[in-house]
Parts: C-alpha cells; structure tokens; sequence
C-alpha cells in the first residue's frame, strides 16, 4: 500500500467534453487536488490536448482509456501514453496475459529509450456499474463476483501490471491474494448521502481509505456540486480522518 497524503490519493475524473471546462474545474482545485482523470468523454473530444493542458498546469493524468485490444496494439498504446508522460493509465485484464505483459514490456522500453518516468499500468476488473445478476445473467459468468476480482488481480500481478482497478468492496480480498505492495484504485466513489447513479458496488471515500484503498476516484460529486472546492475539501478532511 503506497503511504501517500490525502491530496496524492485523490483523483478528480474530468468527464466533460470541453477543454475549457476541464481546465476551469482544473485551476479551481489545484490546490487541493494533484491527479485529475482523462476519461474516453474528454479524449474523444479533445485529445492530447487534454493531457498537455493538464500537465502545463503542473498536475498528473491518469489516463482511463481501459485498451483493450490484441497485444500489439495495446503494446502501441502504452507506448504512446508512455511518451505523454501520464501518470497513470490502464487496461483490461480481462484482454490477457499475452497482451498485458505485452503492454508492461512496451511501456518500460519507451521510459528507457527516452529516459522519461514508466507510468503506474493498472488492470480494469469488474467495472463499478456491475453487480452479480449483471455479471451472470448478461454476462454469463457464473462465478462469484468477489471470486472473479480475484482471479483478474492475481492475473493481473502475474503479467507484471503495478496493480489494478476495483470496487472498494473488493479491496480486502485483492489484499489476500496479491499483498500489500499491490497498488488498488477504487472508481466511483460517493460521499455519505450522495447519490449512486449508475453505480452499484461503492462506498464512501472514507471507507475506501480504511479498507486499504491506494487513489480513489471521484467525479459527479464534485463536478455537480455547487460548490466543487467546498466538496473536494469534505472529501480529503474524511479521507484524512481514516
């Protein structure tokens, strides 16, 4: 578990389309808030552009384009978001040993050949959204859904992958199977009396940070509070307080 404070912990999602209001939202909480995320809303409509404004303000992007695809073309991805300079970025385990070591491999090389940071590679699980009916009636898996995080971390470790992405309410069982130094992220999160959305597998950021939570994402909470500093504040004094 990374030994971090709050502010390095948190991580804003800038799930807009306009660069504009992403950065606004950016220069408002740069004081309280260093990684921000750029989601598939923001990079469809913006680029790299994205990236760039974010890091001219001095701030880290975790990159949340979850690749998934065959393994050299998830090898030419990493690559590129490795030249970015993101911090942090991510794929889905559910891709494959061959194509996330594939990923590992290109993205180590390119910090080497250009003598720049390897950024955090993390592996997508189960997406937040997701619950067990989803899981084994639309998906058609029939294992446990705690049990199939499991497998994908332990996949995940084995492909060389720094840590993965999970519901809050899978941390302990990450913890069990591939340790302490496993780095965990947790998306979705909703403040106390916050309301869920379209996600299903959450907690409060608090919680998250007790159970052993590494960063945790927040986006609506923030983005639609009236007052989006007074809310992020609220959010690290909870963190801070576990």
């Amino acid at each position: 578990m990374l030994r971090l404070k709050a502010k390095e912990r948190l991580i804003i999602a800038l799930d807009v389309d306009n660069l504009k209001v992403a950065g606004n939202l950016v220069d408002k909480l740069s004081d309280y808030v260093n990684i921000f995320k750029i989601g598939n809303q923001l990079f469809t409509a913006e680029g790299t552009q994205a990236i760039k404004m974010i890091k001219e303000k001095g701030k880290e992007v975790f990159l949340d384009l979850k690749f998934h695809d065959i393994p050299n073309t998830v090898a030419r991805a990493a690559e590129a978001a490795t030249r970015l300079g993101v911090y942090i970025f991510n794929l889905h385990i559910s891709g494959g040993l061959e194509m996330m070591r594939a990923a590992v491999e290109a993205s180590k090389n390119a910090s080497l050949t250009w003598e720049i940071r390897k950024p955090i590679i993390l592996g997508v699980t189960i997406l937040t959204s997701i619950n067990q009916k989803i899981l084994e009636e639309e998906i058609g898996m029939k294992k446990g859904l705690e049990e199939q995080v499991a497998h994908l971390a332990k996949l995940a470790q084995a492909a060389g992958l720094d840590g993965v992405i999970a519901s809050s309410r899978e941390i302990e069982i990450i913890r069990k199977v591939c340790g302490e130094d496993f780095i965990i992220l947790t998306p979705g999160m909703r403040p106390a009396g916050k309301l869920m959305h379209d996600q299903k597998r959450v907690m409060t950021p608090g919680e998250a940070i007790k159970k052993g939570a590494d960063f945790i994402v927040v986006g609506r909470p923030v983005r639609e509070a009236v007052n989006p500093v007074q809310a992020v504040r609220e959010i690290i004094e909870e963190m801070e307080e576990n």
